[in-house]
């Protein structure tokens, strides 16, 4: 993966970003510590990465809107550096996936993000529970079409391995 330059995150995010190892960190107004980072994913058709967003100190946040803004001026980075595909699960703690699910999706469904990016996202059946998966593609990608379609493909496959 190409490094993601902090000093133009920085001039866009409202919360200050900085490295720690592999992780991008980042701090609110209510003293909750962040770390972001992006594993790269074992597909072998195209190059995809894990988009990993954690509350290391699992403190409980309110709501706040710089929390999302930071975000997606990380996403954002990303993608300029690495025009790739950028994956996303949400977590499975304390039963809420779902909620995270919709807050992520809420985040990223903005105007300005929907007309640079297309954005997939599905609930499948996991080992234990259901879980939530999402993809974020530029819309310049020369590969859209086969991306789209190969996640549908293994979204659907889940779906048919469902007891």
């Amino acid at each position: 993966m190409n490094t993601l330059d902090i000093n133009r995150i920085n001039i866009y995010a409202p919360y200050k970003v900085w490295m720690v190892e592999r992780f991008i960190r980042f701090e609110t107004d209510y003293g909750i510590k962040y770390a972001v980072d992006f594993e790269l994913d074992d597909n072998p058709y195209y190059v995809a990465y894990w988009f990993n967003l954690t509350n290391p100190e699992h403190q409980k946040s309110p709501g706040d809107a710089k929390i999302a803004q930071t975000v997606i001026c990380i996403i954002e980075e990303f993608f300029n550096q690495n025009p790739d595909i950028l994956l996303y699960m949400c977590s499975t703690d304390n039963g809420q996936q779902a909620q995270r699910a919709r807050l992520f999706l809420r985040w990223f469904k903005g105007a300005r993000q929907q007309q640079k990016y297309i954005i997939k996202s599905s609930e499948v059946r996991g080992e234990e529970q259901q879980e939530y998966v999402a993809m974020i593609v530029p819309r310049t990608h020369p590969k859209l079409e086969e991306i789209i379609k190969r996640f549908d493909d293994e979204v659907q496959m889940f779906e048919e391995l469902k007891p």
